[in-house]
């Protein structure tokens, strides 16, 4: 495990270290949708951490957001967000990452998510705790809903899509003390896990948006789930983490539209 830290690692900041260098430099947007874009330097991140991972384990299995997935007889598989928060890059906003997982036998058992803007390195083994840039954290300890400061995200299809997020948007803007939407979930995730954020729902999610951070908010000594309190399921597109205190509410307020 600790080869498999060590790896992710260096892919993580070697990919965050051209996002730093090339934020406000974008040469070349191309668009996956209506708003969901993409940049070069996504593919050139991703690019930097194949390579790792593929020099020091090309057994392994990888799924990675833009080029897909690479398939092996591995139990073992990455999952892969070279950057998180595109949209921001695009726009020069400092609000973007590096997010990359562990999977083994159908359960994460690694994460690493990598801030350039900060140069933040969040890191969790399933078992030992979540740390940032090498010291322990832990989730908040704020046991009301309306005292927590919540965040959010919506989809790309969020001008088409009937369950879009928005009622429950508006619900916890009326429960909580404020609710943020900063365009980056596994930032979201990481900023739960050392409490920052008291908790965080979206939906239209997809596993490498959330595979490190949820092994984060946990490891930390957070809660995670499916909208409905079921177990969570990275590849389910739904996810509802918190510091544990605040996890009823949460699921409360999403109960009441849904």
């Amino acid at each position: 495990m600790q080869k498999f830290i060590a790896v992710a690692k260096e892919a993580a900041q070697k990919a965050g270290a051209l996002q730093r260098d090339k934020r406000g430099h974008v040469e070349s947007i191309e668009f996956k949708g209506d708003i969901n874009l993409v940049t070069e330097v996504d593919h050139a991140c991703e690019t930097i951490i194949l390579d790792i991972l593929q020099q020091n384990f090309p057994d392994h299995q990888i799924l990675t957001e833009e080029a897909g997935g690479i398939e092996n007889e591995s139990s073992y598989k990455w999952i892969v967000d070279p950057l998180d928060g595109t949209t921001n890059f695009a726009h020069s906003y400092p609000c973007h990452c590096v997010s990359i997982a562990l999977e083994h036998e159908e359960r994460v058992v690694l994460g690493v998510i990598y801030d350039p803007n900060r140069d933040e390195l969040f890191e969790a083994i399933r078992g030992n705790g979540a740390t940032l840039n090498g010291q322990k954290i832990q989730v908040s300890q704020n046991d009301s809903l309306k005292r927590s400061l919540l965040a959010t995200g919506f989809a790309y299809d969020v001008h088409e899509a009937c369950d879009n997020n928005l009622d429950h948007f508006a619900d916890f803007i009326l429960t909580s003390q404020a609710v943020r939407r900063d365009g980056a979930a596994a930032i979201d995730l990481a900023y739960v896990a050392c409490g920052r954020y008291d908790g965080f729902w979206e939906m239209g999610l997809y596993a490498w948006d959330v595979a490190a951070g949820a092994l984060l908010v946990t490891e930390a000594g957070g809660t995670v789930s499916m909208l409905d309190g079921d177990s969570l399921d990275i590849y389910g597109r739904r996810i509802v983490a918190s510091n544990g205190q605040i996890h009823q509410e949460m699921l409360d307020t999403l109960a009441k539209k849904r």
